[in-house]
This record gives structure tokens, C-alpha cells and sequence, in this order.
């Protein structure tokens, strides 16, 4: 289901990607962590860039309920462990290449001083398209644990279903 009408500004959240002390200056950030996922797909760029931008594929292999208005600035909302419901705002949006999330606080997360960040690069290859998601910002304490398991294990699964959904769309499209 598309998000018509819908934008989001990473600044009128509140979002700083650099955490800064009441004093204006730049304040020690806790260690975060991240993830990496590498999807070898055997089509085209546009296919797949199309399967992420398209709120209609999005549903097919992200999660049901999954939400997407594919511009700069817009909004992307999944549930992309099937529990917690996420917002984002897309603040890289370059058609065929690459993909920029930075979540916006939850109430369902436990706090976090740094910006939670999916980062979605599209390379063409010999054989199709290499899909990278880096994921970033996640804080190292250990309230974190269970939440970021969740969300980089659900990306791994609704990455394999992407694979599944670009396979078939290929299948069906060669003679």
C-alpha cells in the first residue's frame, strides 16, 4: 500500500547522525554495530530496484504491510522481523543504485543515541546484480540484542524471499 502524500525530514524528528553534548559540541557516541547482507541475483538492476521501490512488490517479499512512497524524503514502514513496525525516512534516493533508510525513533525500541540506518547499493554484474544492505547505527548495549538480532535476521529472510520473487519474475519473463 502506497504512502501517498507522506514525507519525512530527518531534522524536524530530531534525528542528528552525530550526537552532540548540551553544549553544542560533539559528545563520545556508544559503540554501535552493524550488518552486512550480499544478495547475487540473476537479473537486471531495474527488476530488482523495482521489486524494492514498488509498494506493491514491496508487500510480496518485505512483509505484508509494508509501505513505501520511493522519492526522496519519503517514507518507508515495514514490520521487518513480523513484530515490530518501523518507520524511515529515505534520505538516498538514487533510482537503479542505491537505497538509504534512517529509521525513526520507536517507542517499540529501547532508547538509542545514534541513528539506525539500511543502506540498500545496487551493482551491476556479469550475471545479473549484486544486492548489497548494510545496516548501521544499531548501539551496542545489551538492551539491544534481541532488536537487532530481529531486525538483521528478518532482513536475511525477506532477502531470501526477494531472491524467490526475482527468480520467478525471470522464469516467466524468459521463453
Amino acid at each position: 500500500m502506497p504512502v501517498s502524500g507522506l514525507s519525512c525530514v530527518p531534522s524536524s524528528t530530531g534525528l542528528d547522525l552525530h550526537a552532540r553534548s548540551v553544549d553544542g559540541t560533539m559528545a563520545a557516541m556508544e559503540k554501535t554495530r552493524g550488518y552486512a547482507h550480499r544478495l547475487d541475483l540473476r537479473t537486471g538492476v531495474a527488476p530488482v530496484w523495482t521489486a524494492l521501490t514498488d509498494p506493491r512488490l514491496l508487500t510480496q517479499w518485505c512483509s505484508p504491510d509494508a509501505a513505501i512512497s520511493a522519492r526522496p524524503g519519503g517514507l518507508f514502514r515495514a514490520c521487518i522481523d513480523r513484530m515490530t513496525e518501523l518507520e524511515a525516512c529515505i534520505d538516498v534516493f538514487e533510482p537503479g543504485k542505491r537505497l538509504r533508510l534512517i529509521y525513526l525513533p520507536s517507542a517499540a525500541l529501547p532508547p538509542a543515541d545514534s541513528a539506525l540506518v539500511d543502506d540498500f547499493i545496487l551493482e551491476p554484474a556479469r550475471s545479473g546484480t549484486i544486492l548489497r544492505l548494510l545496516g548501521s547505527g544499531v548501539p551496542g548495549e545489551s538492551a539491544w540484542d534481541l532488536p537487532y538480532l530481529r531486525h538483521r535476521n528478518g532482513w536475511q529472510a525477506a532477502l531470501v524471499r526477494l531472491r524467490a520473487l526475482l527468480d520467478s519474475a525471470s522464469a516467466v519473463e524468459e521463453p
